[in-house]
């Protein structure tokens, strides 16, 4: 416990930073990785009994079921889910490659960067049909879309500090001072306190009826 302590504590802020970063793409892919597993097991489940009762099914607002059967849960013709196992296994290689001080080659760390924002996106996509057209929420797809914002903020903070993603001189060297002031922290804190809010007016008291 000492050690991964000092690890993550290191004098060297460049370095502790990049463990960090690294850390909470770990984590957050791993979480993500085991929901996606859950839901697809699920996926398979409902696409054999529609009615089938869940585990995550909680009560009527909170309720994987519901959530799983609506179409928006196959966009590509097939589980969202199954998007998950294929690319959580990429992050998180890339994560224990940068925990190990692995330096990335620009254009890779850009088109990271692309593909992941197109995820955090699609999940944004997602949260709000759940919220306002199915009127359902899924637990599990709620904890992906929770690691993929913290996924996408930490890889978006390396890529700025790093003058990966090829901005202009001026946008480049603003991001750098609105990183260096950890500024971007507060936008991740201030986004994620602005859903879980939105979640408790839109439904309150109904989702803590079991």
């Amino acid at each position: 416990m000492q050690k991964i302590f000092e690890f993550f504590t290191h004098k060297d802020k460049k370095l502790r930073d990049d463990r960090w970063i690294f850390g909470s793409m770990l984590v957050g892919a791993l979480l993500s990785l085991l929901a996606s597993f859950v839901l697809s097991v699920e996926a398979v489940e409902l696409a054999a009994n529609p009615n089938a009762d869940l585990a995550c099914s909680i009560n009527v607002i909170l309720n994987c079921a519901t959530v799983g059967v609506h179409e928006s849960a196959h966009m590509f013709g097939f589980p969202n889910s199954f998007l998950g196992l294929i690319a959580e296994p990429v992050v998180i290689t890339v994560a224990i490659a940068g925990l190990a001080g692995v330096k990335f080659p620009r254009l890779f760390m850009f088109a990271a960067q692309i593909g992941y924002t197109l995820g955090f996106i699609f999940a944004l996509v997602l949260l709000y049909i759940s919220m306002f057209i199915i009127q359902a929420l899924c637990p599990w797809c709620l904890l992906v879309t929770l690691t993929t914002t913290f996924v996408f903020f930490a890889i978006t903070r390396y890529n700025i500090r790093e003058n990966n993603l090829y901005l202009p001189k001026k946008a480049q060297k603003a991001l750098q001072k609105w990183v260096a002031k950890d500024f971007d922290k507060l936008l991740l804190w201030t986004f994620v306190m602005m859903v879980i809010a939105g979640i408790i007016i839109k439904y309150g008291e109904a989702l803590f009826i079991f």
